[in-house]
């Protein structure tokens, strides 16, 4: 038994989050989409489950002894009929931690579907879809990596508009922030918005349209994470400044941000320059597109 699969990076083109509600949770409507890039997540025999963790961020995992990877494994062997053969699961851990990029959904979304086809467990789309939206709040968009528009606290999916591959650059300041810290600065700045659904296109020309359309959308939870983390402001300040960005913002809680480019051309060269000037940061050159799994 052998087998291995993408957990590509999560980008939120927006996150428009309304304001907390009686249990304390908020509503949020977002654009999801999957980089062709990501972490890599693969089954192997065993004699009894264990997880190893490799990568350039593996040490930020090191803390985490019941991380999503373990938990979306026990939680789909509890669904499953009847014992399996021990396993092991191997992470290679390249997206950085705490970023925005759903590192930890994606990563369990990707065990999810790796396991029940290596272990043949007999669960439907719509089984596996309720264990990974069980996990956490990005679970159910992070299963299939499939862009779309999530309301709700994350659960309710439906397709995202039709749009080229979109080329980004995706750029991390070295900062982990945590998403609570950020819910709890939202609230008390009260600086959300409205988590209505925008009027959406079907179909989107060019990553013009796109940078068009996105211009008059927000990221609600920017304005909180940069206080929390001022480094994301000065990423985002830098993204903004040159010439190739149509635009720029932050993904998820931060501290991660895109800069979304005409092309891979203008990608490259922003990337290159990033390389040189930031030599600190994380930067990855990438597209949005429908990533092999």
């Amino acid at each position: 038994m052998s087998a291995e699969t993408l957990a590509p990076a999560k980008v939120n083109l927006f996150l428009h989050v309304g304001p907390p509600e009686a249990d304390g949770f908020h509503p949020i409507c977002s654009w999801m989409a999957f980089a062709d890039l990501g972490d890599r997540v693969s089954v192997y025999e065993a004699d009894a489950l264990e997880v190893k963790v490799s990568g350039p961020f593996a040490p930020a995992l090191a803390r985490e002894p019941n991380n999503l990877v373990l938990r979306a494994a026990r939680a789909l062997l509890a669904k499953a009929d009847g014992p399996r053969r021990p396993f092991g699961l191997m992470l290679e851990k390249a997206l950085p931690v705490a970023a925005g990029l759903g590192g930890g959904s994606s990563d369990a979304g990707a065990v999810l579907r790796l396991l029940r086809q290596a272990l043949d467990i007999g669960l439907g789309d719509d089984e596996l879809e309720a264990v990974a939206a069980g996990l956490g709040a990005d679970g159910a968009a992070c299963l299939w990596a499939r862009p779309v528009i999530a309301e709700g606290r994350g659960e309710r999916l439906s397709p995202a508009p039709s749009t080229p591959p979109l080329d980004v650059v995706l750029v991390n300041p070295g900062v982990p922030v945590a998403t609570a810290q950020v819910y709890a600065r939202l609230d008390a700045l009260k600086a959300w918005g409205s988590a209505e659904r925008p009027a959406l296109p079907e179909t989107f020309e060019d990553a013009a349209e796109v940078a068009g359309f996105l211009s008059l959308t927000r990221n609600d939870l920017e304005v909180a994470a940069v206080e929390v983390a001022p480094e994301v402001g000065d990423a985002l300040d830098f993204l903004r400044a040159e010439p190739e960005t149509l635009l720029a913002r932050m993904s998820g809680s931060g501290g991660a941000c895109f800069a979304l480019c005409a092309s891979d051309y203008e990608a490259e060269t922003l990337a290159e320059r990033l390389e040189a000037l930031r030599p600190a940061w994380w930067i990855r050159r990438t597209r949005l597109c429908a990533p092999q799994l």
